[in-house]
């Protein structure tokens, strides 16, 4: 069987060259889904609270010399080791926390008061009351609870509206 010249593909000479393969005869057959859903290969799985070999092996070599490289580390931290310093300081201090901020905070009971609450978390920030990331978080809460009351107010005007409206 020959095959036309594709005037894509430049040929040298005389020679027949058979065209590409469709991708329908070349694909494979797509088997669908290998396992039922909620369904695993392997339904047992790896037992709750095994733990990996390398894992127990290490312990294992360390075991009854944590105290002597607790203390080896805390020495060369004492010494100016940075890196030690780093280590030490990552286990001995839990990393920070949100913390309760306590300031004056004027009462929010309509959206116009927005604006004095948002002028005493500025005047906090600027005290160092508050740092900047704690008064963009309550600037945050403040806003949301103005979403809230500005729906809340939409929605007695509606209310209003309705009873007008019908005789």
């Amino acid at each position: 069987m020959t095959y036309q010249k594709s005037p894509y593909q430049p040929t040298s000479g005389d020679a027949v060259e058979s065209p590409p393969p469709s991708a329908e005869n070349t694909a494979k057959k797509q088997r669908g889904r290998p396992f039922k859903a909620g369904r695993s290969g392997n339904p047992e799985g790896r037992p709750r609270g095994s733990r990996n070999k390398a894992t127990m092996a290490v312990e294992a070599l360390l075991d009854g010399e944590a105290k002597a490289i607790a203390r080896k580390a805390v020495e060369k931290a004492l010494e100016g080791d940075l890196a030690a310093l780093r280590l030490c300081l990552e286990r001995v201090l839990p990393p920070r926390r949100a913390r309760p901020v306590v300031f004056d905070l004027p009462k929010i009971e309509g959206v116009s008061d927005a604006l004095n609450a948002s002028s005493a978390v500025l005047t906090a920030c600027a005290a160092g009351t508050l740092s900047p990331g704690e008064a963009v978080e309550v600037m945050g809460l403040i806003s949301s609870h103005v979403r809230v009351l500005e729906m809340t107010e939409i929605e007695a005007m509606l209310t209003a509206l309705e009873k007008a409206r019908q005789p």
